[in-house]
């Protein structure tokens, strides 16, 4: 059953011809996600990866769906490399940044799906909505029901393909999560299968 915040950013998404964007982050270290890999009988393979404490990447992540046109994938990257004073996740200004990108990517407006991380709840971000209603809206997603929302998708997608990955430091694990991103973005099937597996549709009213 779909959360009334879904269902009414679905109703309105189409009353306005908008785009309804799903976002969500993640991040990930320098050790890498384990994956299935071949090797001998007996023999177990291993991955050799740097410590703890070396940073990490994290990832926001938009899937846009409109009817009639083509799903995207939009992101965003914040690197922390562990230095004291530096910020360790996106702010609240970040979002806004993205929120703005992703509009004048799309060109349209934009329907707003997210979970209530706290920073997603700032009054900025409040305000930042209110002030742009004319192409903008803002919809929480049900508490504790990752599985409506279609962003979560990218993550098992991301993970699976940089499985027992070796990066040597935070820059080539910036390369390798860029270019698995990239993959995903031109191959719509993929998008379109991270909504199908939330049993939601995207369809004319």
């Amino acid at each position: 059953m779909e959360g009334r915040g879904v269902a009414a950013g679905k109703r309105t998404a189409a009353d306005l011809g908008a785009f309804i964007c799903f976002e969500d982050e993640a991040g990930q270290g320098l050790r890498p996600p384990k994956g299935r890999t071949w090797a001998p009988r007996g023999a177990r393979p291993v991955v050799h990866v740097r410590g703890r404490g070396s940073g990490r990447v994290n990832i926001a992540s938009v899937l846009c769906f409109r009817p009639g046109d083509r799903p995207r994938l939009l992101y965003r990257l914040h690197v922390y490399r562990g230095r004291r004073g530096e910020p360790k996740t996106f702010g609240w200004q970040a979002y806004r940044d993205l929120i703005i990108s992703a509009h004048q990517q799309l060109g349209a407006p934009l329907v707003w799906c997210w979970d209530n991380l706290n920073v997603h709840l700032a009054q900025e971000l409040a305000d930042f909505a209110a002030g742009n209603k004319d192409w903008l809206r803002v919809f929480q997603m049900p508490a504790y029901a990752p599985e409506l929302n279609p962003a979560e998708g990218v993550w098992s997608l991301l993970k699976r393909a940089i499985a027992n990955f070796y990066a040597a430091d935070l820059d080539a694990l910036v390369r390798i999560v860029k270019r698995k991103l990239k993959k995903i973005q031109y191959r719509p099937h993929l998008i379109t299968g991270c909504l199908t597996s939330t049993g939601l549709t995207i369809e004319p009213v």
